[in-house]
């Protein structure tokens, strides 16, 4: 996600940070090369000419130039005000309305609304713990009704039935007839979207709105139309109390311009962001670990809440537990693996590490790809319970065996047992605290050595 001015942005600064002080020059140079990565990543004229206004007269401050780490102190600057360009803190969704709530999701067509509409049902039904009623109000695209009410079967999600011919304001007002019987807490209201803003499609979001009284709208937009989707929000706005804005398609965005100019073009807040195909790809925005992403210092805080819920409390606990003590077997390792790929594998977790680029590039260096998760996981799974618990078992007999288990040989097995080993020291220092060598400066080598 974003990875093109995250690459721009570490360059830019490691040359800054090198420098044992700075002057006006260098402070120029750095910032013309900022605002040209700005444009490069589709972020409008404007709001990167006014983020490099914004940044430039503190940059040019005499305590700047003076300091003994200049550079560090001019990341600081540049982060705090992309925070604010980002929005500065995230923006809870609102659900103070008395139930059933409505919310309304508007956009073009192609913007992944519908699919959305499942996504966002599913995480308040997860995370707040919401009873929730989808509401397709698309009578124009052929199948949009059937598209939403399959995705609410395939994930146990309530839709409201669909009646031929029905028009989207009497299904309005059907659907929240239908959520008070129910006792459903949230009703979504999945709109129909048009290759353009059109005046039919406004009056028909307008008279919606007002009929249901939205406690939010979001807009939808696709992240990789960067400025156009900050302009299709501005022109929402001005037709609807939209509320927020959900970007999809986040984790294909290598650019990052939508999710850089949006809230400034729109003055509305960035609330949610797709970054997958499955139900469960969507996360809630936060402009600073965001900002922390976009300028590769890494979002640890979020790697640890994907971590939280995709490994489940009782796991979770039984980790805590073996960490205390000291513990890591193979079947922790194997859980470390399946957890990875849920992640979005190697690549998906090394996304959210401080010095992404550095980190990428030790990848590449050592050959690594993605296959050597499935790979691992077959070798695990070729072995005994006993064996799992204590490898050090696992003579010549047993490797041959292991290895016609799982399609592989002896030697790509004692490389497993050799990155088992290092894993199992990097758990037992981490039991004690230890964690050097753990920094920004991306993985150990000794590891990735063991990895090739």
């Amino acid at each position: 996600m974003f990875e093109n001015l995250t690459n721009k942005f570490e360059e830019i600064f490691s040359s800054l940070k090198k420098a044992p002080s700075l002057d006006e020059k260098q402070v120029d140079e750095g910032l013309r090369n900022i605002r040209q990565a700005l444009l490069e990543a589709d972020v409008s004229l404007k709001v990167a000419k006014e983020f490099i206004d914004n940044v430039k007269p503190k940059v040019l401050g005499q305590e700047i130039i003076r300091s003994t780490s200049p550079g560090q102190m001019v990341v600081k600057i540049v982060y705090d005000e992309l925070v604010k360009l980002l929005g500065e803190s995230n923006s809870d969704i609102n659900l103070n309305a008395v139930p059933p709530v409505p919310m309304m999701l508007v956009g073009l067509q192609g913007s992944g609304k519908t699919t959305t509409t499942a996504k966002l049902g599913k995480f308040l039904e997860k995370n707040k713990k919401k009873k929730i009623m989808m509401v397709s109000l698309d009578v124009y695209r052929p199948a949009a009704q059937e598209q939403l009410k399959s995705l609410g079967e395939q994930n146990n999600i309530a839709t409201l039935p669909v009646i031929e011919g029905q028009l989207p304001a009497d299904i309005c007002r059907r659907a929240v007839s239908a959520a008070n019987l129910s006792g459903t807490e949230v009703i979504l209201f999945d709109t129909a979207g048009r290759t353009q803003i059109d005046l039919q499609m406004m009056s028909e979001i307008k008279q919606i709105e007002s009929i249901i009284k939205p406690a939010e709208t979001f807009l939808v937009a696709d992240s990789l139309t960067g400025q156009v989707a900050a302009e299709v929000a501005k022109e929402f706005k001005n037709t609807v109390n939209l509320t927020g804005i959900i970007l999809t398609r986040a984790d294909g965005d290598a650019r990052g311009g939508a999710a850089v100019s949006m809230k400034y073009v729109s003055d509305v807040p960035i609330k949610f962001l797709g970054i997958g195909e499955k139900i469960e790809n969507i996360e809630v925005f936060h402009p600073d670990r965001i900002a922390n992403r976009i300028l590769g210092m890494g979002d640890v805080v979020s790697l640890v809440e994907k971590a939280a819920q995709d490994l489940g409390e009782e796991n979770i606990k039984k980790a805590e537990e073996n960490l205390k003590k000291g513990q890591f077997s193979m079947e922790d390792y194997l859980t470390q693996l399946r957890q990875m790929k849920k992640m979005g594998g190697i690549e998906g977790v090394m996304s959210f590490m401080p010095g992404v680029s550095k980190v990428k590039s030790q990848m590449d260096a050592a050959g690594i790809d993605e296959k050597i998760i499935t790979q691992n996981e077959a070798i695990i799974l070729s072995m005994t319970k006993k064996e799992r618990q204590d490898p050090k078992i696992i003579n010549g007999s047993r490797k041959k065996r292991i290895a016609n288990g799982s399609g592989t040989d002896a030697a790509t097995i004692n490389k497993l047992l050799k990155q088992f080993k290092m894993m199992s020291e990097m758990m037992k220092k981490m039991s004690k605290g230890n964690l050097k060598g753990m920094t920004d400066k991306g993985i150990p080598p000794e590891l990735f050595n063991q990895l090739k």
